[in-house]
């Protein structure tokens, strides 16, 4: 159970910024000695991981609090964040943390299973945030986007640490974010409702 919130988290962060979760990974993996990531996914914390990540991670920060600039980054991202999480999931609930002392019990189905719900769980993440921050661009004329963007980052930073030190605080943040996005969904929805005109004689006659 704990590596599913581990893997969930991080490919939830994943959803929100790609590179978010795997610079964070890699960077555990270098600095912190109650992180070690398996032989796999090592390659995270190699320094030309981390410099590439980190120029990828600057880079999707400061193009998503660009409006219109913001959507076009949400369209490249639609292939790189559910890749990101398929790797944060498989990387981070495989890996011997504080909180993982026997990861290899969760893979003992497929080795591909934490792959697939990782890119299922940031695929979701990521057309609920781009359909949320579309509707706020329309809204606000674009105004919304670096305030939203900072929030989502922060969430992201938020996610992915909590998942690799304190898995319980992840959980919690997992549980808000869930709430948040039905939350955008709905509220999208009934947007979408009040713009279609009611055509004559459509209302139920007595």
């Amino acid at each position: 159970m704990i590596e599913f919130i581990i893997g969930s988290s991080l490919a939830a962060s994943a959803g929100l910024n790609a590179w978010m979760p795997l610079f964070l990974l890699g960077l555990s993996d270098r600095l912190l000695p109650a992180v070690d990531l398996p032989g796999g996914w090592s390659w995270l914390s190699s320094d030309i991981a981390l410099w590439i990540v980190g120029a990828l991670l600057v880079l999707e920060i400061v193009a998503d609090k660009i409006p219109a600039l913001d959507s076009v980054n949400d369209i490249v991202q639609s292939i790189l964040r559910p890749a990101s999480g398929g790797i944060a999931f498989g990387a981070g609930a495989s890996a011997q943390t504080v909180a993982v002392d026997d990861p290899s019990a969760f893979f003992s189905e497929s080795t591909w299973a934490p792959i697939v719900a990782g890119i299922v769980i940031a695929l979701i993440v990521h057309v609920v945030k781009a359909t949320g921050r579309l509707a706020a661009n329309t809204a606000t004329a674009g105004l919304a986007a670096p305030v939203l963007s900072t929030v989502e980052d922060g969430a992201s930073f938020a996610l992915a640490a909590a998942a690799i030190v304190v898995p319980v605080l992840a959980l919690l943040l997992l549980i808000g974010l869930i709430v948040a996005a039905v939350l955008i969904v709905r509220r999208t929805a009934r947007r979408r409702r009040e713009r279609i005109p009611r055509q004559p004689g459509s209302g139920v006659q007595t």
